[in-house]
């Protein structure tokens, strides 16, 4: 089934094989996420890490995966607080292996099996819910070692 492609606020970024597609409301820290995912593999031998979408990500189920890319006029950019619009390596488009909620209202400590599923344009994802205020490097950085240990 291919729907057509969707706008949602998100920012989105190619870790290893996999997008993270990081969602919250505004202030809540999608960019400086990306910005330190990104970091984090530069600092690691063989990881990767890249840019695919900042604020606006279009979202499009393709053959049962949740494909995403930026919007052509935000390709390449990403707000950095403080410092304004900055250009970065960017990737085209990535296939989504797992949704951040940050801030989110449902964040359990011990989240119950189906809070760790969400789905989008009915394609089911893997879901990290992250506390309101909590730092979400640790807990993303966890999941992607324990779940998929290719970062």
């Amino acid at each position: 089934m291919t729907d057509a492609p969707a706008s949602i606020h998100a920012c989105a970024v190619l870790v290893g094989a996999r997008a993270l597609l990081i969602r919250g409301p505004g202030g809540s820290g999608k960019s400086r996420l990306a910005l330190a995912l990104i970091e984090n593999a530069r600092d690691r031998p063989g990881c990767f890490a890249r840019l695919v979408s900042d604020d606006r990500v279009h979202v499009e189920a393709r053959h049962g995966r949740l494909v995403v890319r930026a919007p052509q006029v935000l390709r390449g950019l990403i707000e950095v607080r403080g410092l304004g619009i900055r250009r970065l390596p960017s990737e085209a488009s990535a296939v989504v292996g797992l949704v951040i909620d940050l801030a989110a209202a449902d964040f359990a400590r011990l989240p119950e099996a189906a809070a760790a599923e969400t789905e989008i344009l009915g394609v089911r994802l893997a879901r990290l819910a992250v506390a309101p205020g909590e730092d979400p490097l640790p807990p993303v950085q966890a999941f992607l070692h324990t779940e998929r240990g290719d970062v």
